[in-house]
This record gives structure tokens, sequence and C-alpha cells, in this order.
């Protein structure tokens, strides 16, 4: 949210999400407000180099262009110090010196030269190569040049180079030279050297600019390289663009208002497979060890201060193994040890009970979309008034009506649900099998327990949260208004009560906190419902396969505006391109000219034989990828890079275990007669470079083992003291057969056996150090290639 916004009148205002200057996400647009509030939430893959995450927030305009109130721009390196909590950021004005991005590569060299009269001088020799990068300008590739300076206290020698027409890469290839001079006092020596009272005073700079023809130049950033550094030596570079010093300074940076961020950055090195083999087999063999405590998967769990940052990567990489049930089955049953009473069953944060959370997210995203999306579409869409809260209604509402219209809307979610065991996921399914048993082994003298054990997963933490946040789930692209969000609020409390075993029973009426809520469930008749759970809880706890008959629908996963080029011509024979909405399911890929219009043309998946980027010199556009299939290639520009790096990894997803699949393909386009790539004439000859995903894969569940590997590993270095101390702990425990010392030392971790651990802890210990040693290797070997100015 943001607050105290300019201008100090009520307005209508977005926030852009930007990677540098391209935008990659906008929220939506919150009417008469200035302290708007957006309670929406981005996950993204970035998928290039990057200076700064910046957020723009804009005063929305009807007839002129949207105005740029102020921003937040975070250097890539600081990230880390505002990953994980929420933090409130001054708006800075936006500044064109300051709004940069690219790099430019450079080839700097001093020479000597012997002039006419015989005194010897100092040649800067400067070749700009090429540049990469480069934002756009008006949504479009822009028209750059550059000017190389040198600089000193007396003197400003300037060079410009060639415009490059609609590239965001230009290639420049000039080469400009510039004479150092020499102090006064200069004499010849045996031994030419350069003074370093001249050179400390010199640096080159490179200035990029959009040519802007018959308006003003725009600043694209600069660089500067003392001149001193080059001393007789020549190198050449990469160099990030910077903003100009003066850039984004302001004497009134307060007045512009704040916004409030929560931001998660993660960057992992990820080494190639074979390094992470001892911690992957360590990790997958935790369901087999006695007991689980002593297991690596719940001494990650233990050792990390937030259980959640465990969690994702251990539940991630025991799916892709196949290994997750038995390692639920073992944490769950160490939860239920613990566990007093029947009605509190798997009620709290532990291991178990998060990594069930978080299996479902993953594995029952489809199920939630066949089930949900239809209905929250509807409520969302067409929505009517629910509040039955006497203090929260609005003059001229009618409390029965709104009852009325809510036992709707309930009935129709709690229909869909029961009805829905047929899709759910066979893994749930096993779990929850898992689950029902062992409460019914921990409470023998309970019948109702095995069913509260299953519903307190899939009714309270699965069903009942889509209800609430459709947004997290993708059920809905954006965070609903107010009144919806207080509508699913209302139906999410009336499914947790209606799945909570034995919940409708006068007892358990009477102890409702909102005496409202009470008189809405006296209206609904106990036993029809208890029935209809009671039977739906048995279907998804049993270990009947349901998934194919469950998919016979095909399974919506992408949709969106996106541009492609014309298959045929344009009555002038120019090839263009064109806006259309572009949608995704397990059985085809289509375009239409409109959200909800029938489709202008369909590739089924089983047709597609590749899915690649293509080169930006193709048809001067960024953000370019081409689906092959039987005809010819299929042109599409997405509208930044976050989205084409999502469509190609969803095509590439789905096509991944096509017979056809290509191994080569063109990365370039085949115009005026060849391929801009290899220069071939024939159009259907085969490809020239190898396509970058043709190794099958699990179409359902896409893990990468070794990333998650990797946090794991992180994980572990970050905690690596409380390791060390546990291992002392247990040794001490295992000789002198004592209790433990200093608790406090080392957490809360219970220690059932200390041998187990110990063996266990010694393990990760020595994986985590030769991992270490590994990425110093890496560390090194990147530090000597780089060189100075580079990235």
């Amino acid at each position: 949210d943001a607050k105290h916004l300019v201008p100090n009148k009520m307005r209508d205002f977005f926030c852009t999400i930007n990677l540098d200057q391209e935008e990659v996400f906008r929220t939506q647009v919150v009417e008469k407000s200035l302290s708007p509030y957006f309670g929406e939430d981005f996950y993204f893959e970035i998928p290039r180099t990057f200076q700064w995450l910046s957020f723009y927030i804009y005063d929305k305009s009807v007839l002129q262009k949207d105005l740029r109130i102020g921003k937040v721009s975070i250097k890539k390196e600081d990230l880390c110090n505002y990953t994980g909590k929420e933090n409130w950021f001054m708006l800075q004005p936006v500044d064109s010196n300051s709004e940069v991005q690219g790099k430019v590569h450079l080839e700097l060299k001093l020479n000597e030269l012997i002039t006419d009269n015989g005194s010897v001088c100092q040649q800067l020799v400067v070749h700009i190569k090429e540049c990469h990068g480069l934002p756009l300008i008006n949504g479009q590739n822009c028209d750059p040049y550059a000017t190389v300076s040198l600089v000193g206290p007396s003197r400003n020698d300037q060079k410009k180079t060639k415009v490059k027409k609609k590239t965001s890469n230009p290639q420049f290839n000039e080469t400009f030279y510039f004479e150092v001079t020499r102090s006064s006092s200069y004499t010849k020596k045996s031994q030419f050297q350069v003074e370093e009272e001249d050179i400390e005073k010199l640096e080159v700079r490179v200035d990029l600019w959009n040519n802007g023809n018959l308006v003003q130049d725009i600043f694209l950033g600069e660089i500067k390289v003392p001149v001193k550094v080059l001393r007789n030596d020549s190198f050449q570079a990469w160099y990030l663009l910077q903003p100009r010093e003066n850039g984004n300074k302001s004497s009134k940076t307060d007045d512009l208002g704040s916004l409030r961020l929560n931001i998660c950055y993660t960057e992992d090195c990820v080494l190639p497979s074979e390094y992470y083999a001892s911690l992957r087999n360590l990790l997958l063999k935790s369901s087999d060890v006695q007991p689980i405590s002593a297991s690596a998967g719940y001494i990650l769990s233990e050792v990390c201060r937030d259980k959640y940052d465990a969690v994702l990567p251990l539940v991630r990489l025991l799916l892709q193994n196949h290994k997750l049930v038995p390692f639920v089955a073992a944490v769950a049953e160490l939860d239920l040890k613990d566990t007093q009473e029947a009605n509190t069953i798997f009620r709290g944060n532990s291991l178990a009970t998060r990594c069930v959370d978080e299996m479902m997210k993953i594995v029952g995203k489809h199920y939630l979309k066949v089930t949900l999306k239809p209905v929250i579409d509807e409520i969302c869409e067409s929505p009517k008034p629910c509040e039955i809260d006497p203090i929260k209604l609005k003059e001229g509402d009618n409390v029965d009506i709104n009852m009325e219209n809510l036992r709707y809307y309930v009935d129709k979610v709690f229909r869909e649900i029961v009805r829905s065991s047929i899709s759910c996921p066979t893994l749930m399914c096993d779990v929850f099998y898992s689950l029902r048993h062992l409460a019914a082994k921990r409470f023998p003298n309970d019948p109702h327990v095995q069913y509260s054990a299953v519903s307190s997963f899939v009714f309270l933490r699965f069903f009942a949260v889509a209800v609430v946040s459709p947004h997290t789930f993708h059920l809905r692209p954006h965070h609903p208004d107010a009144q919806t969000s207080r509508t699913l609020t209302l139906i999410s409390k009336a499914i947790q009560t209606l799945g909570s075993w034995g919940s409708l029973t006068k007892s358990k009426l009477s102890s409702f906190k909102e005496t409202f809520m009470c008189e809405f469930f006296k209206t609904f008749q106990e036993e029809k419902f208890t029935e209809s759970v009671k039977k739906f809880l048995d279907d998804v706890s049993s270990t009947e396969s349901k998934e194919p008959s469950g998919l016979s629908e095909p399974v919506h996963l992408k949709e969106g505006e996106m541009y492609k080029r014309a298959q045929g011509r344009t009555r002038i024979g120019k090839k263009n391109f064109k806006k259309r909405w572009f949608c995704l399911t397990s059985r085809e890929f289509t375009y239409h000219k409109q959200q909800d219009k029938e489709p202008i043309f369909t590739i089924p998946i089983k047709n597609i034989l590749a899915v690649e980027k293509l080169d930006e010199s193709s048809f001067n556009k960024k953000n370019m990828f081409q689906v092959l299939h039987g005809e010819k290639p299929l042109y599409i520009q997405a509208n930044n890079c976050v989205e084409a790096s999502e469509w190609i990894e969803a095509l590439c997803r789905v096509t991944r275990c096509n017979q056809k699949r290509l191994n080569f393909y063109h990365p370039s386009a085949f115009l005026n007669g060849n391929w801009l790539c290899c220069k071939a004439t024939i159009e259907n000859t085969v490809g020239c470079a190898r396509c970058t995903a043709d190794v099958p894969a699990d179409t359902q569940i896409e893990i990468d083992g070794d990333r998650e590997a990797e946090r794991i590993y992180s994980l572990f270095t970050i905690n690596m003291s409380k390791l060390q101390k546990l291992e002392e702990a247990c040794g001490s425990i295992a000789v002198y057969q004592g209790p433990r010392k200093e608790p406090d030392d080392y957490s809360n971790f219970t220690i059932e056996d200390s041998v187990a651990t110990f063996h266990t802890l010694k393990q990760i210990i020595d994986i985590v150090e030769k991992l270490n040693e590994s990425h110093e290797k890496y560390r090194k070997k990147r530090s000597s290639s780089a060189k100075y100015g580079s990235e």
C-alpha cells in the first residue's frame, strides 16, 4: 500500500514493478484515494541480469498519458537487506537522468607515440564495440548513439558514433583516438611510464543517447573509467550503464508520499547435478531413518529459524523423487505423539502440517481450478450483497436478503467441493489415507478422529484458504475489492465450519464468537451436510486412483494478450504484428481476436515440435519466441522478459514428452529467401542450433531438483553453527549418558537418539564442507576471469 501521495486530492492510482526500465507487472487501479491499498502478490523468476528492482506509482489519466508520481528503486546488491520483512520506502522523484538500463562493451588501450618534434606523448584508443539491453522508448526499440569523451580539469574532448536505428542491442564497432598531453616538466626517459599526476586527473566517459530526430535526445546512461587504471595495459570489458551523478536528487523527496513493500529475494548459484548427489541421497533417505527426528529432513526444519524456508525446497525435492508420502507419514506420527486431545489434531504449524500444506499448493493447483474457479468467477464478477454482521450493515441493506445471497453462495461452493472427489490428485489421496489411519491408530476410541484428521487439511487449510485468497492460488488475476473480499471471507468461514467434523452440533454452534454466524448456521440441516462431508472425506482418503477420469476435460494452463506475426500477407505484401489473446491448455495452444471469442488458430499440443527464443535481430523486436509445428513457425512477441520466459516454460513443459520433438532449430527468422542465422536458402532445411529443451520431463510437476538441493545447502550453511552445537550435544550425551547442558545453545531440538542424530549431523556437515569447496573453486574461477568494470 501507499500513503500521503501527491497531488493532495483524491485520484486513481496504480503501481508497476520494473526490472530496470522494463515493466513486468502492474497492479489494479485503486480509485479515489490518497493512500491506496493494493494488497497484491507477485511471484516471478528473473530471466535476465538487472541492476535495479523498481516500483513506480502512477496517477491514472483517461485522456492524457498516465503521470508518474514517484518511484522506489532498490539496487540488486541491496535486495538482501530488505528481504522477508515489510518496509516503508519514501517515494523518490522520477528523473530522466536516473532512468537507465543496459551495458556497453569497451576496449581501452594506451599507446606511446613519438611526435614530429621528437617528444613523447600518450595516445588513448577507445574502441566502443556494442551495447546490450538498452530500454524501449515509448514501447519501441530506440535509435541509440554514443558520445565518447576524454575529460580532465581543463579539457573535454568529445566524439560521437553513428546512430543505429531501431535496436536495443546496437553494434557500433567504432574506434576513437585521444592524445593524452604531458606536463611541461616531462623529459625523455629510457623507459616510458605514465606520469601519475597527469593520469590521476583524466577519465574516459561514454554517454548513450536516443536520437530524438525532431525532439530532444533522451539520456540512456553513462559509464566513467579513470585513465589511470590502464597504465600501459589494454583490456576490454562489459560495463553496466549508470545514472548521471546528479540524477535522482531533489530537495523535496519527502513530499511525494511513501510505499510499503514486502520483498523476498533469493539468488542461488546452482552447480552441475553430480555435486548434489550426496546431499540429495541423504535427504531422500529421511523417511527410512529411525527415529525420524534423527533424519536430515527433520534436522533441516529444526535448525532453520523459519520452518517455511526449509519446507518449500524439502517438499519439492521429495515430491520430485516420489518420497514425500512416507516422509509425511513419519513426521505426522511424531506429531501425533504430542497430541493429547483428538479435537486438536493437526491444528498447529508443525513440520507435518507445513509439508502437507505445501504439497497441496503444488499438487492441487488444477484440482482447485476445476472445482472452484467457475463459482469464484461468478462471485467476483457478479457480486451480490452478503453482509450479515449487524454492525457492518450499510443503510438500506436488508439482512434477510443478504443471508439468502450468502446461503446461495455457500451452498454452491460446498456442493462443488463435495462433488469433486473424483478430481482429487492421487498423491493428495495417498497422504490423506496415511493421516487418516495414523489418527485412528493414535485415538482408537474416537470414531470421528479419522475424518477430522483429513478435514483439518482439505477443508480448513486448502479449500477455505483458496476461497478467501483466490488470487494467491491463481483462481483470479487480482486481489478482489473490499466488498467481494468480505463476501469471500464469510463463505470461507462457513466452509471451514461445514467441513469441520461434528461442528454443526448445538454445543459447537453456541461457541461461535460471532452471534450472527450462529444464527446463519441454524438454517443448515446438520444431518444432510454431515453425511455429504463424511462421503467426500471417505472418497479423498481412499487409495483408489482418481486422476484419469478427472482429466477428461483439458487443463487450463495459461492465457494472456501478446502480439503474433501475421501468418499471411497484407495487401502491400508486408507481414505485420497483431495483438491477440492466447490460451494454453493441456490439449491445444490457440489464439483469439479477443478474450472469450472463438479461436482463430489452433495448434494441438501433440503437433508442437519445439518452443524457442527468437533473436531480436529477426524483426528488431524484444521478448520474441517461436512455436514450431507442422506448418510455418508461429512468431510471438510477449510484453516483457518475465512474460516471455513464463510462456516458453509453460509451452516447453506441456510438450516435452511429444515424440516428434526437434533436436535442432533456427534461432532467427526466414526472411527474403534465407535464414538470417545460417544464411541457408531452403526454408525447410534442418536447424542450425541445438534445441534447449529436448529432454522429456515430468509434465505434471515441474521441479528443478538441483536448484532445490542448492537452496537446502544454503540453509544448512547459514545455520552451520547450530549444526555444530547439536553435534557436540549429541556427542556429549552419547559419551557421558548425561543430560544435555545449556539447552538454549542448541535451540529447542529434542534429541531422541543421540547416536543416530550424531551420525546424520556428521554426514550433513561433511557434505556441506565439500560443497563449500566446490562453490569456492567456482567463485575463484569466475573472479579470475572477470576484469575491471565487468558485470
